[in-house]
């Protein structure tokens, strides 16, 4: 999954968020902002939706492209059925997809959680989103591969990215 790895990436960039830090590392940030409800459109295998269900949020949509038997693309959904406070997801980082995802995500939700590589926010393709970033939240290297020892080679972080912010995001870094 990382820049410097020679494995063939997943189909769908389907990297599964299980790895508990990830979300106990967002999870003051949610709390903070009463966040009580989300959506997961790019939910794989569920991971992350049954992290943040046993912290207390509540689920109103998962979907990924991946589902069968006829997959939901995250860029095709106009609403969700049930309102959600937040979307919450770790989307594909292929930038390609990555970008639209970010601004298609700020009009179905009053804020979005988006898990992706820390690197991003320090590269020249970041610069149109950064004005709608409010915060960037730190989470460091986590497992992708259930079963595994080993961390990624990238770190990680979570973005918030919300229509009515301006002036760039707050930096959170880690606690441990």
């Amino acid at each position: 999954m990382a820049k410097r790895s020679n494995f063939p990436r997943r189909k769908a960039d389907a990297y599964q968020t299980f790895d508990p830090a990830a979300v106990r590392t967002l999870w003051p940030h949610l709390k903070r902002a009463r966040i009580r409800t989300f959506a997961e459109p790019c939910c794989g295998e569920g991971h992350l939706v049954r992290s943040l269900v046993r912290m207390g949020l509540t689920c109103v949509c998962a979907s990924d492209i991946t589902s069968e038997p006829d997959g939901t693309d995250a860029l095709k959904i106009t609403k969700f059925i049930n309102h959600a406070d937040a979307v919450i997801t770790n989307p594909p980082w292929t930038r390609a997809l990555l970008h639209p995802m970010i601004m298609h995500f700020q009009k179905l939700a009053p804020c979005v959680w988006l898990l992706f590589d820390a690197d991003w926010a320090f590269n020249k393709a970041a610069g149109p989103y950064l004005d709608q970033c409010s915060d960037i939240v730190a989470v460091g290297r986590i497992r992708w591969i259930e079963g595994t020892t080993q961390t990624g080679k990238d770190n990680v972080a979570w973005y918030r990215f919300d229509t009515r912010h301006s002036g760039g995001p707050k930096f959170h870094g880690r606690n441990k």
